[in-house]
């Protein structure tokens, strides 16, 4: 495993693009860890990856900017190695050969969509990515921002993104018992999903996974002690879940079985 470090790229020497097209459908059963199954559609909402598409046939590096809040940090997980990125390095590693993949994370922890938009035109600047893997909408959530003005920023930055041809991932909300049944919560995360539905972006439904899991298993196995961070085991399903996203993005012919587990009631 290549160094990776808060502050710079961090080449990941990742697996081949043949041996993925092949084996998709059996890495993504065996790569969704059994408490991390979920169905496909409840997993995110998939979106096309051109500029990705075109340098994994290329054999070209590709450049990750993983930018948002405390999620992207890692606040909660037991190490850094445990963090949603760390741990996506190590998918990625099982779906790719030969390729190099370049990741480099941007986290403020209480950020809201407002100042990630800024910063991402920021670090597009510097470091000129060909993805970015955008996680938003809790602390906007959380803040009360209006789901308008919201809606406006996520939109804004996203039409900003396709203009300069920069392939983006919406990384969206977790979901923590102590949210279900906040109207403001809802709201913005429903406004999310309309966003990138209409501007055809893959959009990660982490509140949908998490709550399966979650009903599936009669417990919060993915949140840590303070009630709303996610713990070593939500970031692991976090990371393959965006890994899943990336990987059937790209190749949409090529699609995971669906889950077995069933939630209990």
């Amino acid at each position: 495993m290549a160094f990776r470090s808060q502050g710079s790229f961090a080449t990941v020497a990742l697996l081949g693009l043949t041996a993925a097209l092949a084996a998709l459908p059996a890495r993504a059963a065996e790569g969704l860890a059994d408490i991390c199954n979920a169905p496909q559609a409840l997993i995110a909402a998939t979106g096309p990856l051109p500029r990705v598409e075109g340098l994994l046939k290329d054999r070209q590096p590709v450049k990750v900017l993983a930018i948002g809040s405390s999620s992207t940090v890692g606040v909660g997980a037991s190490s850094p190695k445990f963090t949603y990125t760390s741990l996506l390095e190590t998918e990625l590693e099982k779906a790719f050969k030969g390729l190099d993949i370049k990741i480099a994370t941007r986290g403020v922890s209480g950020e809201v969509a407002e100042g990630t938009a800024h910063r991402i035109k920021l670090e597009a600047a510097l470091l000129n990515p060909d993805l970015v893997l955008w996680q938003v909408g809790t602390n906007d959530a959380l803040s009360r921002i209006p789901v308008a003005d919201f809606t406006r920023t996520v939109s804004k930055t996203l039409k900003w993104l396709k203009a300069h041809r920069i392939d983006v991932v919406l990384v969206g909300m977790q979901y923590t018992k102590q949210v279900a049944s906040d109207d403001h919560y809802r709201l913005i995360k429903d406004a999310l999903k309309q966003v990138a539905a209409e501007e055809g972006v893959a959009l990660v439904k982490r509140y949908e996974a998490m709550k399966y899991i979650e009903d599936a298993a009669g417990k919060e196995p993915l949140i840590s002690a303070d009630n709303l961070h996610l713990n070593d085991l939500g970031y692991r399903c976090m990371a393959e879940h965006v890994a899943r996203v990336i990987l059937v993005s790209v190749f949409p012919k090529q699609k995971p079985p669906t889950a077995s587990l069933a939630p209990t009631n």
